[in-house]
């Protein structure tokens, strides 16, 4: 049987442009996407500190070294500037190979830069 676990998180991200005329999705910067191991188009839950939303979305990938967390179209609606979010994505495994897995954990200050990375639960 295969059972949904934590594959990778970001935490604490600021939000930095919401774009409301756009498609849909969230955009990341290439290099914090990267080292949380999360691909262009893979599916993601967006944690909104501030006020409690809880949504999901898709990524795209931002320029490299950006810094950005841009959240687009319907998902705009969801967060403002400055607010703080987490990212989450998650795998299908079997419990036996969970039990053996390491999440990417990678946490982020205020200004949008790594300051933490790691490979473990927490």
């Amino acid at each position: 049987m295969l059972l949904e676990f934590l594959y990778a998180k970001i935490h604490r991200a600021t939000v930095t442009d919401a774009n409301l005329n756009y498609v849909g999705s969230i955009t990341i910067d290439k290099n914090i996407l990267d080292k949380a191991h999360l691909s262009e188009g893979q599916k993601v839950d967006i944690l909104n500190i501030n006020n409690g939303e809880r949504f999901q979305t898709y990524i795209i990938a931002g320029l490299r070294g950006s810094k950005s967390f841009c959240l687009n179209g319907a998902a705009a609606r969801k967060a403002q500037i400055g607010d703080k979010i987490i990212v989450c994505s998650y795998a299908l495994m079997t419990l036996e190979e969970a039990q053996k897995y390491n999440p990417y954990i990678v946490q982020i200050d205020d200004n949008n830069n790594i300051i933490d990375y790691e490979n473990k639960l927490n």
